[in-house]
């Protein structure tokens, strides 16, 4: 809803003009929302705030809420939206903080006693409050959803976790589905730990994954290729019966990945080679010296 210049002019005098009696009735109206938790001089200060930048942004003459004059009220709207998401505050109630200017200006206008100019600037009033509300609303599930995608990547590195288990072997236990956002993680985390601590063994244990398909497989399989791009070897652990007869049944092959049924089993392969690996190095540097 577009309002005149005129309109905008009248709206922001009543703002002044009134101040501290919309700025108490809308302070009681929001409370009720907000259920105690926040203080009564926060929500104070959050009205006074949004009060000032309704009332700057309609003193710039005919009132948009896109235009560049309303930059500070979007401002203070987008900030109250991403504090309330991050509080765990609903959408509802969040943008009701900002419709309870209503209830305020009718007290204060007086509507209920029928003057035609009082109840014109109500519905100018109205209207203005209506697009806040609105832009509220839409800023609110913004952040929400952009809260909600930290979190998710949070969990997701949290739930592949890379542990070292002994000089020159290191593990990431898997555990729940695998899908390709997760197996990014999982390569990435795994290569940068490969990197840090320089090991030439790594341990893909899935024995916490429920279920092994073919779109599994070729996670596993990318991660596998890409530590040997590094320069380590991966075994995979955790192949139960049941995953062993589905890889069978699905016709995957692994090819000379060494699989293993347990993470002690691989764990001891590990060991075993990195052994063989010292004697076999040993035994050239002896011969070497002996020519």
């Amino acid at each position: 809803m577009a309002i005149t210049a005129d309109e905008s002019s009248r709206f922001a005098a009543l703002l002044d003009s009134h101040a501290a009696r919309l700025v108490e009735r809308w302070t009681e109206v929001t409370a009720a929302s907000v259920r105690g938790r926040m203080t009564e001089a926060e929500l104070r200060q959050q009205v006074q705030e949004l009060h000032r930048a309704l009332r700057a942004a309609l003193a710039e003459g005919q009132f948009d809420l896109a235009a560049d004059a309303s930059g500070a009220l979007r401002a203070t709207l987008s900030e109250m939206s991403r504090s309330r998401a991050q509080q765990g505050f609903t959408a509802t109630e969040t943008a009701v903080s900002v419709f309870a200017l209503k209830d305020a200006l009718v007290d204060v206008l007086d509507v209920r006693s029928g003057d035609q100019r009082a109840l014109a600037d109500y519905v100018t009033a109205s209207g203005v409050v209506d697009q806040l509300g609105l832009f509220t609303f839409e800023r609110y599930a913004r952040s929400r959803e952009e809260l909600l995608a930290d979190q998710a990547e949070q969990l997701l590195e949290l739930s592949t976790p890379v542990v070292k288990l002994w000089e020159g072997v290191v593990a990431i236990p898997l555990v729940g589905t695998l899908d390709s956002a997760r197996a990014q993680v999982v390569m990435e985390r795994l290569l940068q730990t490969l990197v840090d601590t320089g090991s030439p063994y790594a341990i893909i244990d899935i024995t916490g994954v429920p279920a092994v398909d073919t779109q599994v497989a070729q996670h596993i399989l990318k991660t596998v290729v890409a530590a040997r791009l590094m320069g380590a070897e991966c075994i995979v652990s955790g192949i139960r019966p049941q995953i062993a007869q589905t890889i069978v049944a699905l016709g995957i092959e692994f090819g000379d990945i060494a699989t293993k049924a347990t993470l002690a089993d691989a764990l001891r392969h590990a060991l075993r080679t990195i052994e063989q690996s010292r004697r076999g190095n040993g035994s050239a540097a002896r011969g070497a010296r002996e020519a």
